[in-house]
C-alpha cells in the first residue's frame, strides 16, 4: 500500500535531549490521523521533520512518496500547514485574502476571483467575505485560514492544534470544515489538546510519549483496549485526592488519577461489582464523596492508562 505519510525510525536530538526516539508512522491517503501526547512528548518535533522544517538525525520519512530530506522542495508543494494562529492580513477582506493567496499560487486573476468566492461559500463565510479579517471571530479566522491552506490543492494537510482557544460552536464549525477536506480526499495529520476532538474526527489515533509512538488504533479499539468501565468519583471540597488514589491502589490494586482541580478521581474497573466494593471501602474509611458514576471508557481514560503520572494536559 502507498502511504500519504510514512516514517521509519525518525530521531531528533537537541544538544543532550533526545526529543524523538525512533518514530514510525504509516498514514493512508485520505485518512485523518490524530497524533496525541503530553507536553514534551515529541509531537511538534515530529511534525517539523515531516514538514521539512527540521532535518532528522536518523531515520527516513516521505510525503506522497517524496523523501522529506532529498525531495524537500517537492514535499513543500504537496503539503499545507495550518496552526492555531491564522496567517492572514487583517487589513484586507476575507475575499481579498483568498484572491491574494490564489495569485501567489499561480492562478489567473479571473480564476483567483472565482476560487475565492467558491471557498467563502464552502467554509460558510460568504456573508463575511466583504468584511476586513480584523473584524472576524476566532472561528472565522481559522476557517478562512483553512480555506487559504487548500488553495494549493495539497495532498496532505498538517493541522497543529487548529481549535485552541475557540468556543464550542466555532470548534464544531471547524470540525465540519475539516471533515469536508477529508471527504474530498485530503490526508490530514491533526494534533490537538482536545481528546473529544480526536474522538470525533480521527480515523486512527497515535499516542506518543517520551519521543516514541506507544499505541496506534481507531478510537473505538483504543477505548476497548483498556477493558471494563470507568469509575468516576467526585470528592467533597478539602478531600485529598492523592490519599484516595493511594487507598484505591492499596485496597483494590487500581491505578487511579485525579482531574479538575483534584476533585475528580477516575479508575478503570473490570466489572461493576468491583466499583461497588470501592465505594464501600471509601465510605467505610470516612472519605467525603459528593457523587460517583460508572461509565464506558473515553479517550481520556486511554490517555491516562497509556501515559500515567504525566498530568492531565495533552499539549504539543
Amino acid at each position: 500500500m502507498a502511504y500519504a505519510i510514512e516514517a521509519q525510525g525518525l530521531r531528533k536530538s537537541f544538544q543532550t535531549h533526545e526529543a524523538v526516539r525512533g518514530v514510525d508512522l504509516a498514514i493512508r491517503q485520505g485518512e485523518l490521523f490524530a497524533l496525541l501526547g503530553p507536553n514534551g512528548a515529541g509531537k511538534t518535533t515530529t511534525i517539523h521533520m515531516l514538514t521539512t522544517l527540521l532535518r532528522p538525525d536518523e531515520g527516513t520519512a516521505s510525503i506522497s512518496g517524496y523523501d522529506v530530506v532529498k525531495d524537500a522542495t517537492v514535499v513543500r508543494r504537496h503539503i499545507s500547514v495550518t496552526g492555531q494562529y491564522a496567517a492572514l492580513d487583517e487589513g484586507l477582506t476575507g475575499w481579498q485574502n483568498l484572491t491574494l493567496f490564489a495569485g501567489l499560487h499561480g492562478y489567473s486573476r479571473k480564476d483567483a476571483h472565482a476560487l475565492a468566492t467558491e471557498l467563502l461559500g464552502s467554509f460558510n463565510l460568504e456573508d463575511a467575505g466583504s468584511r476586513t479579517v480584523g473584524t472576524y471571530s476566532g472561528g472565522m479566522h481559522r476557517r478562512l485560514d483553512l480555506a487559504a491552506g487548500i488553495l494549493s490543492a495539497p495532498q496532505v494537510m498538517f493541522l497543529d492544534e487548529p481549535t485552541t482557544g475557540l468556543d464550542p460552536q466555532s470548534r464544531r464549525e471547524l470540525w465540519e470544515a475539516v471533515r469536508r477536506l477529508v471527504k474530498n480526499g485530503t490526508t490530514v495529520l491533526l494534533t490537538t489538546q482536545y481528546l473529544e476532538e480526536a474522538d470525533q474526527l480521527a480515523d486512527r489515533i497515535g499516542f506518543i510519549a517520551q519521543g516514541r509512538i506507544i499505541a496506534v488504533d481507531t478510537p473505538e479499539q483504543l477505548k476497548a483496549s483498556i477493558g471494563g468501565k470507568t469509575l468516576t468519583i467526585r470528592l467533597a471540597e478539602g478531600t485529598d485526592s492523592a490519599d484516595i488514589c493511594h487507598l484505591l491502589a492499596s485496597e483494590h490494586g487500581l491505578a487511579a488519577h485525579s482531574e479538575e482541580d483534584e476533585l475528580i478521581v477516575k479508575a478503570a474497573v473490570p466489572e461493576a461489582a468491583l466499583a461497588h466494593a470501592v465505594i464501600g471501602t471509601l465510605i467505610g474509611q470516612g472519605a467525603a464523596i459528593d457523587d460517583f458514576a460508572l461509565s464506558e471508557p473515553t479517550l481520556d481514560d486511554v490517555y491516562f492508562a497509556l501515559t500515567p503520572n504525566r498530568g492531565s494536559e495533552v499539549g504539543t
